[in-house]
């Protein structure tokens, strides 16, 4: 569609149904805009323009951000094991376990079967932060406990990708000396700097914080690698002066869901080719579930071993076996660099997305534990009208 602002109307369009759809059937916003692309994708064709793909690469990027500035260290420190366990397991066990059936169960070459492992070995914290804020769980240990495990899980990733395809050179080196610097000087200078501003109508706190995400991701697409691997330890080393500052996280929330958030999962889905997938379905099935099924082997054991609640165990097993955003971006990096082809790449995407469905679905309708808030007067609690309205 040459004009960009009728094509404009069309993705927000389908942002708003996606809204709509998603108050009616009392479903996250996240995995009902999935869907809706796919559908638009398929039917009408959806045009994936250089300004969409910046705005949805900046939704990625602003929601991981976001996702980082809930990890609260002091439920770290009093559930570190717990989260450290639980990441590392996450990470290990479809890494292996896919790694393995690509390899030696239907053929697929050493560097074929890695990308498959990777991108699948991930957890979605686009996904399980856009359910966290919907529901209000971003307010609870438990919600903590699994944005951290996320993290630690998706770090797994990031380092696995880096060690085994990156390219080591004076840019990979010269952007982890600069990410250092800055994570180094933000606790410090953002807190000083915010309080110099203030809250104004211009919003210089909310610039100040794009400005670092996209010099950083510049900095890493530079390097070669992903704009959006900085922005969640951006959001940790910020993550004390959010929680100082409740206003903050919640004006930058209504730009991320507003306008920037609906074009990353409505892209997402619209990566899915309803033939493609009909014509691997049962691949894609097998992979989805050897994914699902080491991710329960792997975490769920460890929730009882923790003490969770067992509707807890389950809701944090189901919500640590979802995928998007790194394994979208490990797929597609193994398309770019010729690991893959474009067959196995549908394949793990429609995988990958798959997983962001799923399990978020049977999370929320049949395992959605009790809400329980972290007692601080300092955290402002939202009531399930604004939770819903985010």
């Amino acid at each position: 569609m040459a004009n960009v602002w009728l094509a404009s109307a069309v993705w927000l369009g389908l942002a708003l149904l996606a809204s709509v759809i998603s108050i009616r059937v009392a479903m996250s916003i996240a995995l009902v805009e999935i869907v809706v692309g796919a559908v638009a994708g398929n039917v009408i064709g959806l045009h994936l323009t250089e300004w969409v793909n910046f705005l949805a690469g900046f939704g990625a990027i602003l929601l991981t951000f976001l996702a980082g500035t809930e990890i609260d260290n002091r439920v770290v420190r009093k559930h570190f094991w717990s989260s450290i366990t639980i990441g590392v397991v996450g990470f290990l066990a479809p890494y292996v376990g896919v790694l393995m059936y690509a390899r030696y169960a239907i053929g697929w070459t050493w560097p074929e079967a890695q990308i498959a492992g990777i991108s699948l070995s991930t957890t979605s914290v686009a996904v399980v932060y856009a359910v966290m804020v919907e529901t209000g769980f971003n307010k609870t240990e438990l919600g903590k406990i699994i944005l951290a495990a996320c993290f630690v899980n998706d770090l797994g990733t990031v380092l696995a990708l880096g060690v085994v395809f990156a390219h080591f050179d004076l840019w990979l080196a010269f952007f982890g000396a600069a990410t250092a610097i800055v994570l180094a000087l933000l606790p410090k200078f953002a807190p000083w700097f915010f309080g110099k501003v203030g809250h104004r109508v211009s919003e210089p706190q909310t610039k100040f914080i794009s400005l670092v995400l996209l010099a950083l991701g510049g900095l890493a697409s530079v390097a070669g690698s992903e704009a959006v691997l900085p922005a969640y330890l951006v959001g940790m080393a910020l993550a004390p002066a959010f929680l100082n500052d409740p206003e903050l996280p919640h004006r930058m929330r209504i730009i991320a869901f507003t306008i920037l958030t609906p074009f990353y999962f409505l892209k997402a889905g619209s990566l899915v080719d309803f033939h493609a997938v009909a014509a691997s379905a049962g691949l894609i099935v097998v992979f989805l579930a050897i994914k699902m099924a080491t991710k329960f082997v792997g975490i769920l054991p460890l929730t009882r071993t923790f003490r969770f609640e067992p509707k807890e165990g389950m809701y944090t097993t189901l919500l640590m076996s979802t995928g998007l955003t790194f394994g979208t971006i490990s797929a597609l990096f193994g398309l770019t660099n010729h690991i893959i082809d474009q067959e196995k790449y549908t394949i793990l995407v429609t995988a990958v997305i798959g997983s962001a469905v799923v399990p978020t679905l049977i999370a929320q309708r049949w395992f959605q534990p009790t809400f329980k808030p972290i007692e601080n007067k300092s955290d402002a609690i939202p009531s399930a009208e604004e939770a819903a309205n985010v």
